[in-house]
């Protein structure tokens, strides 16, 4: 790649001059000083003993001799601006370019688990969930580009407490007809009834009700018939609509192993532990797993007095199962900040037993709305949890306000909606709460979604309304095109930091980015249209090929389609 190489030459000259090895970092000046930066003479200064100006000038005067550089100048205290021909920059990206341009291998022959979006069985799939579907799909397209074997779980929300909530619930608040009728939310509908009668009866101080949502817990770990049977009922409506809002976001999973799978083992589990002193049982029966070397003096809680499994006891099994099924060399889970602290309490618990495989907390922030008081608050509802099925219905009403008066298909309406809503998720890192507002996720003069959509969608007609010929346009200097030709040179770099960083939101900011400097050189340059040679038009047609390329494929990391027209 052209940076690689740039580098390269810079330590070249370094190791002719100083004979030292030094580490070369590059960045992107304003485009009137340079093409690419690089503060290394500051770097130097220390090792050699020696003003950094100095050192920029004499480093400078042997790269101006290397013949690579138009222009190669010392600004400030030390920094080195580096000026290429746009016909070199034209070379190089024509000479790197191919149908997988951005792609690497640099996890061959390594396997990772990508955990998400762990959506709850017997709820309505919530906006809660949006960002670790969104994210946990960015990260595995991402480890896809990048020559990972990515696989990916669903692990589900089928058991514990809020199974017995479900039961107690329909058997006091529904009916058969109903849950015929509404399914889904009607389980939804049921559980935040029970949970509020629930707290009624918590205030009662009785137990009536919370003790046969244990009883019924209990029931299913025994393998009870009903309650295996309700079970399965419940979990028939939710796999359904979970599988109908996951299309709709354009996320998928390779398996779906929820809690329910690993729940008898992990039980085992403890019972293994307590075995070898690695876990402790209390007075009480509860067990627990002392952590107090990892500087955490928490204990995690794997199994409560009555027996019954928890998350911690599931999540037990569900490393183990993963160790021994499919090797991985990383796990990461896709869950929100809220669980920051019990995953460090897993991570550890995990290096306590002896897991090798590096174990990755993909944290995220939340997505927050301004309510009808004015105040910033979480996304939420008093009456319960925000549906994605509304919040997507919603989003291609707005969609379709955006393009009114123009012919656009219900599949591209559906396109730009899921785009808007999932690129608002991108833009700022995933551990930054998120603004929610319609306005700013459908602007299309903005870092939106919709904005990197048109871009694309811009280009594409362009291309589709103008022939690409053999015209030869070997001569052309391509100086109009600069800043688009070093925008497309950067996505190997961009796509290989994002990967491992974990950080899809670098994808996000490239591309709008790219759109930005597209609209820029429109403004100056015509592509087919004015006193426009046949060279021109050939050498621009095929420039906006690669941007059309990259655009679908940085879109396509991020779960999101360009529209065919908007």
């Amino acid at each position: 790649m052209l940076m690689d190489a740039i580098i390269l030459s810079i330590q070249t000259v370094i190791r002719q001059l100083f004979n030292i090895e030094q580490v070369v970092h590059l960045s992107r000046p304003d485009s009137d000083f340079g093409d690419f930066a690089t503060n290394v003479a500051m770097q130097l200064a220390k090792p050699l003993g020696k003003n950094p100006r100095e050192i920029a000038e004499q480093l400078a005067e042997s790269l101006r001799q290397t013949g690579d550089y138009t222009e190669v100048s010392v600004a400030g205290p030390g920094f080195i601006n580096l000026k290429l021909s746009s016909k070199k920059l034209a070379d190089n990206l024509q000479s790197t370019w191919s149908d997988k341009y951005g792609e690497n291998n640099d996890g061959a022959g390594k396997t990772m688990v990508v955990e998400y979006p762990s959506a709850n069985m017997a709820k309505p799939y919530s906006v809660g969930h949006l960002r670790s579907g969104n994210q946990g799909w960015a990260v595995k397209r991402l480890m896809d580009v990048t020559g990972w074997n990515v696989i990916t779980d669903n692990h589900l929300g089928d058991y514990g407490t809020p199974f017995g909530v479900w039961v107690v619930g329909f058997l006091k608040f529904s009916s058969d007809e109903q849950l015929a009728t509404d399914g889904i939310y009607e389980l939804g509908r049921v559980y935040i009834a029970t949970k509020k009668a629930l707290k009624d009866e918590k205030e009662r101080s009785e137990t009536v009700l919370a003790d046969q949502v244990q009883d019924w817990l209990i029931k299913l770990e025994n393998n009870d018939e009903l309650a295996v049977g309700y079970s399965k009922r419940f979990n028939d409506i939710s796999i359904g609509h979970i599988h109908e809002i996951m299309g709709r976001l354009r996320i998928a999973t390779d398996y779906e192993l929820g809690e329910a799978f690993f729940a008898r083992r992990g039980k085992q589990i403890v019972q293994d532990l307590l075995g070898q002193g690695i876990a402790i049982q209390n007075d009480d029966g509860s067990v627990i797993v002392p952590l107090d070397e990892f500087g955490i003096k928490v204990p995690l809680l794997v199994q409560k007095s009555n027996g019954a499994a928890l998350y911690a006891t599931t999540d037990l099994a569900t490393i183990l199962y993963r160790e021994e099924t499919w090797h991985p060399d990383k796990v990461i889970y896709a869950v929100g900040s809220e669980q920051i602290f019990y995953f460090s309490q897993l991570i550890a618990m995990a290096k306590k037993i002896g897991i090798k495989t590096e174990l990755v907390h993909l944290w995220f922030g939340t997505i927050d709305q301004i309510n009808e008081d004015g105040v910033r608050e979480k996304m939420s509802s008093r009456k319960g949890v925000v549906m994605m099925e509304e919040l997507l219905d919603q989003a291609e009403a707005k969609a379709r306000e955006v393009v009114v008066g123009r012919e656009v298909s219900d599949d591209d309406i559906k396109k730009i909606a899921v785009g808007a809503i999932k690129f608002s998720d991108f833009i700022a890192d995933r551990r930054t709460n998120i603004l929610f507002s319609w306005d700013s996720i459908f602007a299309l003069s903005g870092f939106s979604g919709p904005y990197v959509q048109y871009a694309a969608v811009r280009v594409n007609k362009i291309l589709h309304d103008n022939e690409i010929t053999q015209t030869d346009i070997s001569q052309y200097d391509w100086a109009p095109e600069k800043s688009v030709i070093l925008k497309l040179l950067e996505y190997p770099d961009v796509v290989r930091l994002a990967a491992r960083d974990l950080e899809p939101h670098k994808i996000a900011t490239y591309l709008y980015e790219l759109a930005r400097d597209l609209n820029r050189y429109y403004e100056t340059t015509p592509i087919a249209v004015g006193d426009v040679t046949d060279v021109e038009k050939q050498a621009r047609l095929r420039l906006l090929q690669k941007v059309s390329q990259i655009f679908n494929h940085g879109l396509n990391l991020l779960g999101i389609e360009v529209p065919s027209s908007m």
